[in-house]
């Protein structure tokens, strides 16, 4: 999915044990759609086509803004449907429009980007790019907003509004999602719905909450510089290694110390490069990791407190340091907050279409998605789709190079994306600006 969802595996591991309970649900008139959409979503014309597009991404896998043929193969079954859209959009994204191209607007997104991670997983449709993989599901998640586009399209003229289909770039740590709000194509959209898969949740099941479901995030890296010189008279050196131990040491008290207890929040140090030799102190350390937080005032105090530690703790070794937390590349990514209205749709649309006891709840999470800048402009809600593979292999988590995913959770996503924005337009008709501009053009 992201950035950071490599310890999915640990949150999903306990599923069951923490959310047993099923959310209650009711029938609404909005989920006329939800029950049909499922059974032509599973029709072998529209199942085998979605699995053949799934497996087609998953062996041509792109990193983030590279999603040129990624695009290109959006556009083509577009075209296919006949669905209008506008590219390129946020460098390499494709917005699509389905409905009357009149307010109200709804929207459904799927990321496109892969991870620069070697497959390990040998079968048919193994990624024929060496050290690229979607190793997080993405290629799933374009598949199944081009399902859900398709079945729209079939009942384009019972939706009472505007469709809007986001294939957006780089989700990993790129901040792709930025990008599509700043070109402005989002503007009159009145609620977004994206999925996530999960790896650890059967088939058929989802889980979701209101409020925030997953933590804001940011990156930090720092180069700590001393005085090389030979390890037996370390006195003629300034030391990097001992000033970095240290910086790792203090950044820690960032959260035992100084974080209140009932606010979550991770600080943590990955990556620690340094000197190449047994006998040589080196002339400078580099360090890097993340820091996550429920809030963006959060988030901003820990940036503001790890670039003062770092600092002032290399000062107290002797040694200087600089920080970047390159925000120019890779934004902070804002906590992801589901909106109350929006997971009452999500709970009844659900309930309709997979059955109460298949839909969970599920505990925060500190990892984090850029589906969350969204979030901040418009009403949205995210939730996670089960994919777990029926074999008794070791099921494998997020951003693994051994992940594997079921694809008969692929009609479940086309149906609960192709529900929840039809649903939402017949149920929440409301005034707002028609999309100016041509839909099919280039911007």
């Amino acid at each position: 999915m992201c950035l950071c969802f490599s310890k999915w595996f640990h949150l999903f591991a306990i599923f069951h044990a923490l959310v047993a309970t099923p959310i209650l649900s009711s029938t609404d008139s909005s989920n006329q759609f939800s029950t049909n959409f499922l059974d032509i979503a599973k029709k072998p014309e529209v199942f085998d086509w979605m699995v053949k597009i799934r497996r087609k991404l998953h062996e041509n896998p792109e990193l983030a803004y590279e999603e040129l043929n990624t695009s290109k193969l959006i556009r083509e079954e577009l075209d296919q449907l006949g669905i209008p859209y506008k590219h390129p959009v946020g460098v390499t994204g494709v917005i699509g429009f389905i409905g009357t191209g009149n307010p109200p607007f709804v929207a459904i997104r799927a990321d496109m980007d892969a991870l620069p991670i070697q497959e390990l997983v040998e079968w048919e449709h193994k990624s024929k790019v060496d050290g690229k993989m979607h190793a997080c599901g993405h290629d799933a998640h374009v598949t199944m907003v081009l399902g859900a586009a398709k079945i729209l399209k079939q009942h384009e003229k019972e939706i009472q509004g505007t469709v809007v289909l986001v294939f957006q770039p780089a989700e990993e740590g790129g901040a792709g999602a930025k990008k599509i709000l700043e070109a402005g194509v989002l503007e009159n959209v009145s609620a977004i719905f994206g999925l996530h898969i999960a790896p650890n949740i059967p088939v058929g099941f989802v889980a979701s909450k209101s409020g925030s479901i997953l933590a804001g995030s940011g990156f930090f890296d720092a180069t700590i510089s001393g005085k090389g010189g030979h390890a037996a008279i370390p006195h003629h050196s300034i030391d990097p290694i001992l000033a970095a131990s240290n910086v790792i040491i203090s950044l820690q008290h960032l959260v035992s110390r100084e974080a209140d207890p009932l606010d979550p929040q991770v600080v943590t140090v990955a990556k620690f490069q340094g000197g190449g030799a047994f006998n040589v102190i080196p002339d400078y350390v580099s360090i890097g990791g993340t820091f996550r937080a429920f809030s963006r005032k959060t988030l901003e105090q820990l940036k503001l407190r790890i670039e003062q530690v770092i600092i002032g703790q290399a000062a107290v070794q002797r040694c200087t340091a600089t920080v970047s937390f390159y925000e120019e590349v890779a934004p902070i990514y804002p906590p992801t907050v589901n909106n109350d209205e929006l997971h009452m749709h999500f709970q009844n649309v659900a309930g309709n279409l997979l059955g109460i006891n298949k839909v969970h709840n599920m505990p925060p999470f500190m990892g984090a998605e850029d589906f969350a800048f969204y979030q901040e402009v418009v009403p949205g809600y995210f939730f996670m789709l089960g994919v777990m593979n029926d074999s008794p292999e070791p099921i494998h988590p997020l951003h693994s190079p051994h992940l594997k995913i079921n694809e008969d959770g692929l009609p479940y996503g086309a149906a609960l994306h192709a529900s929840l924005a039809a649903s939402y337009l017949t149920k929440y008709q409301h005034d707002g600006s028609k999309v100016a501009g041509r839909y099919h053009d280039e911007l």
